[in-house]
C-alpha cells in the first residue's frame, strides 16, 4: 500500500528483456534504501514492483506481461525518469490517499497551461474508468497523490503547484505523453457494494431479532 506521495525521482539504469516481459534495474537516486529488504515493494511511476535484487543506489524489479499490458512502463527507456515511492508503514502519515499500486488504465495528457504560479494539466481517461473520476476528488497519476479540480466528460484537470513539479517528473508531462492512472479505490468499492446482487434482503427485524439486538 502507498500514499502517493513521492519520496525520490530515480533514473532507468537498464532494461533487461526476458522471455516476454522485461527486468527493470532502477538508480534510486536520493531514495534511502537502508530499510529495504528482498521482496519489499517499491512504486514506480505509480505502479507496485517487487524488489529482487538491490544496492544502497539501486534495485532490480521484473515486470510481468500483464503490467506491460496495463501501464505505460513499456514506453521507459535507458535514462527515463521515474517517480518513486517504498510502501507505506503501519505508523506514517498518510499525506496523500490511499494506493494500491495497480493501475487501472493508461491516460493521456491533453493540453498544458500556466495557471498564475502553477500549471494546469488536463488529462484524457478511458471511458471504463472515467466514471470513476470526481470533482475535488483524488487520483494517482504517474504515482502521485492529486486532486482533481474539473471534470468534462472524460477528461480532469489538475492544478499543479511547483513544489510538486520538482519533486516530481512531472516536467516530463507535454501533450501527448502517456501517464498511469489508479482512480481512488474507495470509489471502486462503493460501486461493487451498490451494484453486487444481495444474498439476502438486508438487514430485517426478523434478522435483528434472532441476532439477539430484539428482544
Amino acid at each position: 500500500m502507498f500514499t502517493g506521495i513521492i519520496e525520490a525521482v530515480g533514473n532507468i539504469q537498464k532494461i533487461n528483456p526476458k522471455s516476454g516481459d522485461f527486468e527493470l534495474v532502477v538508480d534510486v537516486n536520493s531514495l534511502d534504501m537502508s530499510d529495504v529488504k528482498l521482496g519489499d515493494s517499491i512504486a514506480v511511476n505509480g505502479v507496485c514492483l517487487t524488489v529482487t535484487q538491490f544496492s544502497k543506489t539501486s534495485f532490480n524489479a521484473d515486470v510481468s506481461a500483464e503490467t506491460i499490458r496495463c501501464t505505460k512502463l513499456a514506453d521507459l527507456t535507458s535514462g527515463s525518469k521515474v517517480n518513486l515511492e517504498k510502501a507505506c508503514r503501519p505508523d506514517s502519515r498518510l499525506g496523500g490517499h490511499i494506493v494500491s499500486g495497480h493501475v487501472d488504465a493508461v491516460g493521456r495528457v491533453e493540453s498544458v497551461l500556466a495557471n498564475a504560479n502553477a500549471t494546469d494539466y488536463w488529462i484524457s481517461a478511458p471511458d471504463e474508468i472515467s466514471h470513476y473520476i470526481a470533482e475535488k476528488g483524488s487520483i494517482t497519476v504517474d504515482g502521485i497523490s492529486l486532486t482533481v479540480n474539473q471534470v468534462e466528460q472524460n477528461q480532469f484537470r489538475l492544478t499543479i503547484i511547483p513544489h510538486t513539479t520538482e519533486q516530481t517528473n512531472i516536467l516530463d508531462w507535454v501533450v501527448g505523453a502517456k501517464v498511469n492512472l489508479e482512480v481512488d479505490v474507495i470509489a471502486r468499492y462503493l460501486e461493487r457494494l451498490m451494484t453486487a446482487k444481495p444474498k439476502s434482503e438486508g438487514v430485517t427485524m426478523e434478522l435483528l431479532a434472532k441476532s439477539g439486538f430484539l428482544k
